[in-house]
């Protein structure tokens, strides 16, 4: 069965993994500060309670779920953790028992109408930059890199904003990756290092694509090992 009302993403812009996927639902308040999985979510609308998947993304404002019948469908965030609530689709009810469904489709497909429009625009620039994507070794890396500077980024979650540390010149041992930059966090274990700009360390760590909030920095080190300064 196909559901009418489904807006389909022109182009979906994947995950490249699972920690990213948790990572970007923490960011749409989709997910708690603490989760360590993904979760099933409902879609609430035209007498329908469907369980989805959130399965990638259009934009920052448009993720794109997953029915159990493979069909895609662009939502806004908000407005999905809007349908996770007891509480959603009371307001009205009366007037929506004997609403005509194709009314119903033809309203989201006007309240989506932006974002189809965008996704419209996007499609050639999206494949463009999803072609010139780092190939990304899976198991951690030994890598050099110079400490290029110490800033923080929002925090939703939590009164303090996050700290982090962007790395430059940064060089992969047995891998010609061009990851210019990359960034990761300033945890307490790194402090201990009372690291400096122009600072030249080696480390462990696995790289994965993700963008730096409010930075141009596409790459980041999880949970980087061993660091240490060097001279060379």
């Amino acid at each position: 069965m196909n559901y009418p009302f489904v807006i389909g993403p022109i182009v979906l812009q994947d995950f490249t993994s699972e920690d990213e996927l948790i990572d970007r639902c923490k960011e749409w308040n989709l997910l708690s500060n603490t989760a360590t999985k993904p979760k099933t979510y409902l879609y609430k609308g035209y007498g329908l309670t469907l369980p989805c998947e959130i399965v990638g993304y259009v934009d920052n404002m448009t993720v794109v779920v997953q029915f159990e019948n493979k069909q895609q469908h662009c939502i806004h965030p908000s407005y999905l953790k809007e349908m996770q609530t007891a509480s959603f689709g009371q307001r009205g009810a009366t007037a929506s028992d004997t609403a005509n469904p194709v009314d119903e489709v033809e309203e989201e497909i006007a309240e989506l109408a932006e974002v189809a429009e965008v996704a419209k625009e996007i499609p050639k620039k999206a494949v463009k930059a999803k072609k010139q994507v780092v190939e990304l070794p899976e198991d951690k890396l030994q890598m050099t890199a110079i400490v290029k500077e110490f800033t923080t980024v929002p925090n939703h979650f939590s009164d303090n904003d996050d700290e982090v540390i962007i790395y430059e010149g940064v060089s992969v041992e047995g891998h010609d990756l061009a990851l210019d930059e990359v960034w990761s966090s300033h945890s307490a274990t790194l402090k201990k290092l009372e690291l400096q700009v122009g600072d030249r360390v080696s480390f462990e760590a696995k790289v994965v694509a993700k963008k730096l909030t409010q930075h141009p920095v596409k790459y980041k080190i999880n949970n980087p090992a061993k660091m240490k300064k060097t001279t060379t």
